[in-house]
């Protein structure tokens, strides 16, 4: 299968932008990666997520549909392809999880009014890890920053990822359980990845795939 847009998400740890980074570079797309590490609030965020909640989504929204809005839509002529390690609504969906429900309703109104500016992928990955092997991951990549990272808030994340993608029909989404897969250590599982991704055609909605 070819593909003009594809979207690898995930939770934090996931390993999302190590896969986005793979297939780009194998199939010579253009890559897009999420930019976190410019956002000023997020370290003050994981130390005190009360206060600096709503300053570090804004600033992830704007950030996002800058980027996305500009890396997206002009085409190359030699990469015809372009991934993604996030979509949009990521940041609805970790919003729904830090703000308070005052914030969260004007947060909610600005996301509506920008997303339609976006184009939806043609296909959408989600890379599915059970929160224990997430936080292995995020241990050993050793971000100081994220060490306040709980099992509970990536639950939260999880939760909420689910529910975005069993809510829209309109966008194909394929659901990849990577818990016993190691794509970066065993070719063998990136080529399984790889083969689910490009091999198999998916109708709109959830498609589960076992590896």
């Amino acid at each position: 299968m070819e593909f003009n847009y594809l979207v690898i998400e995930g939770n934090i740890g996931a390993g999302k932008t190590s896969l986005a980074q793979k297939i780009a570079e194998d199939t010579n797309s253009k890559l897009i990666l999420e930019q976190f590490a410019e956002n000023p609030f997020l370290p003050k965020f994981y130390k005190e997520p009360d206060r600096y909640a709503f300053p570090v989504e804004l600033a992830f929204l704007a950030d996002r549909y800058q980027q996305l809005k500009n890396d997206i839509t002009p085409r190359d002529l030699f990469q015809t392809t372009t991934v993604s390690d996030y979509y949009f609504i990521k940041s609805l969906i970790f919003s729904k999880n830090t703000l308070k429900e005052d914030e969260y309703k004007l947060y909610k109104q600005l996301f509506n009014i920008i997303q339609q500016q976006l184009p939806l992928p043609d296909l959408y990955i989600y890379l599915h890890l059970n929160t224990d092997n997430l936080l292995r991951n995020i241990k050993k990549r050793g971000r100081d920053y994220e060490k306040e990272i709980t099992a509970k808030y990536l639950s939260q994340i999880q939760d909420g990822y689910f529910e975005f993608i069993k809510s829209r029909k309109d966008i194909t989404f394929i659901v990849l359980d990577m818990n016993e897969i190691d794509f970066i250590a065993n070719p063998d599982d990136y080529l399984k990845v790889k083969k689910a991704i490009f091999d198999h055609e998916y109708n709109p909605g959830m498609n589960m795939v076992l590896l």
